[in-house]
Formats: structure tokens, C-alpha cells, sequence
């Protein structure tokens, strides 16, 4: 069988120094390894990103926002919980994964907030559970609330950044897992290729004719599941909702129109695309099309690219489904030498880690 195929293909040992706890300050003063051809790469500093890319050149983000997804709780006897927020399913309905599972039995109610112990009714929130969701051994939770604007308001006051799990001894603050242009709430982690971008950076970017264009797709932890098959083309992606607008598809037209490059900026950008294009050549209408919908994008090597020419990413963890993604851009093998120099050369992976350019060939 082809070895692209084999999730063994993708392992590679990271020591665990390597594993980026705190972010850098400032963000674009992260390292930048640059895959500029198909044979040569440079190493470069984020903030240098300007100079590799071309007037006309589009940039397009993700501008999801990460939720204050974890929090702390008490059942109606006092018992304490801990809940993370998954997936929005309905109005005030949350996919949640629970611990400890034994009290999140169904229709039982759980209090969120710093009410007295003994005064039920101080509680800043109240969810019932409704069911057991079995994929995920997590509940669907119904949270009492009159408006979308209070439910926020709440969620920002009693919940928690939720940093990823690799994550166990950080001195971030929750502002350094959000992107400076995250918008839209909705993700329980962060697209971590845009962690890197600073408003100065941005404004370089724009001042070199550098284009830029969002789409938004709510990360879910269904990024972080493992591939657990070993011949890769039997998994099953998780689904995700993108949302790709119709001014962002005009502004690809016009880039490709205009010879520019189409960049992503993470794997989620890079799904987002593909997945709106996918639906696109499903409906039979060439190109890209406006979609909002759920999309289970899996990119692997022998993938067909659509719509995508390049894109920034950080350092991905072994077997992962986001390694086999980048594989598809520039091979396994070449990724996973890239991967190895890095190491050498110390570079910080994952979350909080550095970062990569993949300039189109």
C-alpha cells in the first residue's frame, strides 16, 4: 500500500521541552520556516512575512472566536462538576463533554456561577441535562436564559479559556489564545496559525498591497480526536459548520482574476475553502460558491486542490489529521524532513508554537 496512506507514515518523536507553553511576546516575533519552493526553505521571523509574499496576494483568516468553553458548576445537592462547551445545537442547547459523567444523569440540573452555597437562587446560570450524546459520552445541555446577548454576557463572566490539552503549564492569559481579529464566538479552541498577526503586522501587509478575506468556522475539539485507523482513508472526519460569505468568494475571484495567490491562514481556513468548494463541484458549478453548512473536509496526500495555493500553519502533532492536511500540500516525506530540521533548529511546535509559509510552487 502506499505509505501516504499508512497513519504510521506520520509519526515523528517531538521531545516535550519543544512543546510551546507560553506564547511569544510579541506575537510576530515568532519564528517563520518558509517553504518558498519545492526543493528550498528559509528561516525567517514572523514579522518578516511582508517580504515573502506579492502585491495582489490574498490572506484568508478565520475569524472565529474562542468561548469562555469551561465551566465549573454544582448539581442541585452541591456536588461540584466541570462541563466543556462543544457545539451549539439549538437556541441555549449545548453539546458538552462532562465530568464526573455519573452526575450529569438525564434531567438533572446543574447551577453555574457564585451564588452562596446555600441560596440556590443567586446562581448566575441554570442548564438541565436533556441526553446522552453517544459519540462523544458528552450530554446536550439546556441552559435557562431569555436572550442570546445575556447568555454571552453570563458565559464571559463564570467560564474559562480552555487552553489545549498539551497545554499543562502556561503562563498565557486568555487574550494570548485569541486571534486580534477573532469576531465570532463559537470555538473551543483557537486557529492557531492567526495567533501569530499583530494590528502592526497587518497593517504592513495591507500598505504592500496584500489583500485579506474572512471565513469563519467554529474550531471544535474534533480538531484535536487521533486518527485511530491505521489505513487513513477509512476515517471518519468529524463534521464542522464553516461559514465562507459571499464577498469572501468575490474577493478570490478577483485575486485569481488578477493572477494573485490564494493563501490560508491555518488548517481551518484551508478546510473552510476546499469544503465550500467540494459543495460547489457537488452541485455541479465550477469554482467556489457562498456555503454555510457542515463540511467534513478530510486532505490528505493524492488530495485535488481546488481553491487553495499556499498557507501559514503551525507545527502539527504526530498522526494528526492537520500533519496529512500540509502533507497534501507538499508531501509527506519533505514535511516530515522539514519537521526534523525544525526540531534541530529548536523551534517551538503546536499551539503557542511557531510557525510556517508555504509559498506556492
Amino acid at each position: 500500500m502506499n505509505q501516504d496512506y499508512l497513519l504510521s507514515s506520520y509519526d515523528y518523536h517531538l521531545p516535550p521541552e519543544l512543546i510551546a507553553q507560553t506564547p511569544v511576546t510579541p506575537r510576530d516575533s515568532s519564528r517563520l520556516l518558509v517553504v518558498n519552493s519545492a526543493t528550498t526553505h528559509v528561516h525567517s521571523i514572523f514579522h518578516e512575512l511582508p517580504q515573502w509574499l506579492l502585491p495582489g496576494d490574498l490572506l484568508v483568516f478565520n475569524n472565529t472566536r474562542v468561548i469562555p468553553a469551561r465551566l465549573y458548576g454544582k448539581t442541585s445537592t452541591g456536588a461540584p462538576v466541570e462541563i466543556l462547551l462543544l457545539e451549539e445545537k439549538a437556541p441555549f442547547c449545548w453539546l458538552a463533554l462532562v465530568k464526573p459523567g455519573k452526575r450529569f444523569k438525564i434531567g438533572s440540573e446543574i447551577w453555574f456561577g457564585e451564588g452562596k452555597e446555600d441560596k440556590l437562587e443567586d446562581v448566575f446560570l441554570k442548564a438541565t441535562v436533556l441526553e446522552r450524546d453517544e459519540e462523544t459520552g458528552g450530554r446536550l445541555l439546556k441552559f435557562e436564559v431569555s436572550s442570546v446577548d445575556l447568555f454571552w454576557e453570563k458565559i464571559e463572566k463564570i467560564g474559562q479559556i480552555p487552553f489545549p490539552p498539551y497545554v499543562t503549564k502556561s503562563e498565557a492569559n486568555p487574550d494570548q489564545y485569541q486571534t486580534v481579529y477573532a469576531q465570532k464566538p463559537g470555538a473551543v479552541a483557537a486557529p492557531t496559525a492567526g495567533l501569530h498577526f499583530t494590528e502592526e503586522l497587518l497593517q504592513k501587509l495591507q500598505d504592500k498591497g496584500i489583500e485579506k478575506a474572512y471565513i469563519t468556522l467554529h474550531v471544535g475539539v474534533g480538531t484535536f480526536r487521533p486518527v485511530e485507523v491505521e489505513e487513513i482513508t477509512k476515517h471518519s472526519m468529524h463534521q464542522e459548520w464553516i461559514d465562507v460569505p459571499e464577498i469572501t468568494v468575490k474577493k478570490i475571484q478577483e485575486t485569481q482574476a488578477k493572477g494573485g495567490r490564494i493563501i490560508a491562514v491555518g488548517t481551518t481556513a484551508v478546510r473552510s475553502l476546499e469544503g465550500a468548494a467540494k459543495v460547489a463541484e457537488m452541485q455541479g458549478k465550477q469554482g467556489l460558491i457562498a456555503f454555510r453548512g457542515k463540511t467534513d473536509m478530510f486532505i490528505y496526500p493524492g488530495y485535488s486542490w481546488r481553491v487553495v495555493e499556499g498557507m501559514i500553519t503551525n507545527f502539527h502533532l504526530p498522526k494528526s489529521s492537520l500533519l496529512m492536511l500540509v502533507s497534501a500540500l507538499i508531501g509527506r516525506e519533505r514535511l516530515l524532513e522539514l519537521y526534523q530540521e525544525a526540531i534541530e533548529e529548536k523551534y517551538r511546535f503546536y499551539s503557542f508554537g511557531d510557525g510556517m509559509l508555504i509559498l506556492p510552487d
